[in-house]
């Protein structure tokens, strides 16, 4: 958790001294991210919001984005479109100037759309944008939880330094 912190200690410098906020849905991080984001003395400033996405029910619920949504979208979930969806869904929802999403399969097994133990998508939404997908060839669970979650905090880092 320390080098979350590390990484969400530079996220929260840069919105603070933008004046900016971010929302986060997350999934196979299990809430790593939003509380890595919620360590950091201050967050009150720039963290609006978060939540696991972990389930379709979770997705109905707490994004509004239906089966019959993702069908005609052609999405499915722990891919790129999917977490260019949450992200930009958090902004939207939040009006915020940052939307952060990931979602994948932290293991020890895949995922049931073929997705190895270790696959994770990520996006970020705001003045820039990007999306990417990471593979650690793990199946370690714990550790696959530290790296999506550090992966998604330094993209937003990269993101805010542009």
């Amino acid at each position: 958790m320390k080098e979350l912190v590390g990484i969400a200690e530079q996220v929260a410098a840069k919105l603070i001294a933008r004046k900016q906020t971010i929302a986060v849905a997350e999934s196979s991080t299990g809430g790593l991210i939003s509380a890595s984001l919620l360590a950091v003395p201050g967050a009150s400033a720039y963290f609006l919001g978060g939540a696991v996405v972990y389930t379709r029910d979770a997705r109905r619920a707490l994004m509004d984005i239906s089966d019959e949504g993702m069908k005609s979208l052609g999405f499915r979930s722990s891919s790129e479109p999917y977490a260019k969806l949450l992200a930009e869904q958090m902004r939207r929802r939040f009006n915020c100037d940052w939307g952060l999403s990931e979602t994948g399969a932290a293991g020890p097994t895949g995922n049931r759309y073929g997705d190895a133990a270790g696959h994770s998508c990520m996006a970020v939404a705001g003045p820039v944008a990007d999306v990417m997908t990471l593979e650690t060839a793990s199946d370690d669970r714990f550790a696959n939880m530290q790296v999506f979650a550090a992966t998604a905090l330094k993209l937003l880092l990269r993101k805010l330094e542009e």
